[in-house]
């Protein structure tokens, strides 16, 4: 069973060999390809690029659950919802009622708190609903890793819309960066919604008490609006102009880390539920 769990790390380690693999051949192509595409073709190239690394990290997480793996059609499913409330809700909220974009950035430190407590809040809520008023009262949701696997879904699925917007709002992508961006911001919103998929497992299966769901989603907003500064705010911060990889660097440890603790987490919940297996 050990060698099960040790399987399951690997593969999620393989995952993310995968994605530097993806960003670095894209970057190596983007010198050569960049001159020749344009227009239409470079957007179309760009929405590829936002969809293939939430298609590997959905499966880094789904190899998570190796003890009873979730439906794919439910699994799936929460992942198209998460990119349908986004586009409809999440970020309309975000764009038109708060138009964050308009105000957020004259300030680095009011950037940092709207980035928390208005686009972390909005989008981590919106991956909550996702989970919690569907899938959350079923059959299938039966342990607490099942928490993290839908919520993660429903966070790629939030990801990719936000890839795609952001693709087409540039025209394009610069492809070498592009890539490595939306991997980034793939993995922060699967990681982030994770966390808040960690505490409506134990919210479900556990006595937690009134305050455990909201301090979950403020510790998601916390981590999402955390990278979502560091995305877009830390860049402007160069000493010689603007300069992306600042922030992009920072971003990978923030979600890479988190992603780490969500590992080490569903390992625990699979070794958890073999014993009391093995009890009963």
């Amino acid at each position: 069973m050990r060698s099960r769990f040790q399987s399951a790390t690997q593969s999620a380690v393989v995952e993310v060999i995968g994605i530097v693999i993806f960003a670095a051949v894209v970057a190596l192509l983007a010198g050569a390809l960049s001159p020749n595409i344009d227009g239409m073709t470079l957007i179309v190239v760009g929405v590829v690029l936002a969809v293939v690394p939430a298609a590997i990290w959905l499966t880094a997480f789904y190899r998570q659950d190796r003890l009873e793996p979730e439906p794919k059609q439910y699994v799936l499913g929460v992942f198209l919802l998460g990119a349908v409330l986004a586009q409809a809700i999440g970020q309309p909220l975000i764009r038109d009622l708060f138009q964050v974009q308009q105000w957020a950035h004259q300030n680095p430190l009011l950037g940092f708190f709207a980035a928390i407590l208005i686009v972390g809040v909005i989008q981590e809520f919106v991956k909550y609903a996702a989970v919690r008023y569907t899938i959350f009262n079923s059959q299938e949701y039966d342990q607490p890793i099942d928490g993290i696997i839908y919520s993660a879904a429903a966070g790629l699925g939030y990801a990719t819309t936000l890839n795609i917007q952001y693709v087409v709002s540039n025209g394009g992508v610069d492809l070498g960066i592009g890539a490595l961006r939306v991997s980034i911001e793939a993995l922060a919103q699967a990681s982030s919604a994770g966390v808040i998929g960690y505490f409506l497992g134990q919210a479900k299966f556990r006595s937690m008490g009134p305050f455990w769901l909201p301090l979950g989603l403020l510790l998601a907003a916390t981590l999402n609006g955390i990278v979502n500064t560091l995305l877009d705010i830390v860049p402007r911060l160069g000493t010689f102009g603007i300069n992306p990889w600042y922030g992009l660097m920072a971003a990978v440890i923030v979600a890479g880390s988190t992603f780490g603790v969500l590992l080490t987490l569903m390992g625990r919940m699979n070794a958890a539920t073999v014993r009391q297996s093995q009890e009963a």
